[in-house]
């Protein structure tokens, strides 16, 4: 595996979720040169000075922003977060139809300035998204995915290490399906270090039940709602995971991570995206997991393909 010299991750949108990408990039060193697009020029160029005032602090990493497309030419990696955000009494279908008709004037033009690139979606309804933009640019599935279920994961990975004792990173489960209400724990693989989480005993932390897992997951489920009920939006930890995953395939590194693709005859399910857990390297997705799953578990991932699909087939996809 080999780094990629000179890396350029280019960010779609200068609103909370892109602009805390690159501040997170910046930070983390994901990248030797982010950019940032946005129509909104005067925003761009204040958000693209905001950051490049603080590079002092930061690694070699450097920082432009503009609203000509033009911009993302070299690009190895770019990110989508352009999209509008569900209002109140708006539909999922109403958000998805705003956003793809977004996509449909985007893609190709992204495509036509960064042939090469691999394309990171994380405008939501996610899944609906990167179902869109694959069937836009004519793509492989491997290069156009979405950011899925990574923040979930990190999210769960979170609570269980809270509650157990342990560190984040000695967790091991991670959240599939979709990025939504139907995603789920694939709670059989769950262990934490080498322990499955059912067994795991410890003098000070009482053991994990059946119940006690559900009202986790149902805690994740409902976690970017709590949070933008409090500030308005979810911005950082999607900023830490979309920069995590950019450098996955900047660094060639074969990460695993639960990142939403086109399915084809995945567990018999074909023509949606859905997270599943992924190989992740300078290609892209270069393979998809066939993960072991409890026979519940391939229930809920059917079910979770049905609601991605419900919402897909009015758009016309």
């Amino acid at each position: 595996m080999a780094e990629i010299e000179n890396s350029k991750l280019a960010i779609i949108g200068a609103g909370a979720v892109g602009t805390s990408i690159a501040y997170a990039a910046i930070i983390r060193g994901s990248a030797r040169e982010v950019v940032i697009s946005d129509v909104d020029a005067a925003r761009v160029e204040a958000e693209m000075l905001d950051l490049a005032h603080g590079t002092l602090f930061t690694g070699s990493t450097s920082i432009t922003g503009g609203d000509d497309l033009d911009i993302v030419i070299g690009a190895h990696v770019i990110v989508i977060t352009a999209g509008a955000k569900q209002h109140a009494g708006q539909s999922r279908l109403d958000l998805a139809s705003t956003n793809v008709d977004i996509l449909r004037d985007l893609m190709p033009k992204l495509v036509a300035r960064a042939p090469d690139a691999v394309y990171l979606l994380v405008t939501n309804p996610c899944d609906v998204m990167v179902v869109a933009a694959h069937e836009i640019s004519g793509l492989p599935s491997g290069r156009v995915f979405g950011s899925g279920t990574v923040l979930d994961t990190s999210r769960l990975r979170w609570l269980l290490a809270e509650r157990v004792g342990v560190s984040a990173s000695s967790v091991h489960a991670m959240i599939v399906g979709e990025h939504g209400d139907s995603e789920f724990p694939l709670w059989s693989q769950a262990s934490v270090g080498p322990v499955p989480i059912l067994e795991w005993r410890t003098e000070d932390v009482p053991p994990l039940d059946l119940d006690e897992l559900d009202r986790i997951a149902n805690d994740v489920r409902n976690a970017a709602y709590r949070v933008i009920a409090g500030k308005g939006a979810t911005n950082y930890a999607i900023g830490l995971s979309v920069a995590r995953i950019a450098e996955a395939v900047l660094r060639d590194e074969g990460a695993v991570l639960p990142l939403s693709s086109m399915l084809t005859d995945y567990r018999g399910i074909s023509g949606v995206a859905l997270s599943i857990p992924s190989v992740v390297d300078a290609r892209g997705i270069s393979h998809v997991i066939d993960a072991p799953f409890s026979p519940s578990e391939l229930e809920l991932l059917t079910i979770s393909a049905e609601a991605v699909r419900k919402t897909l087939r009015p758009l016309g996809f």
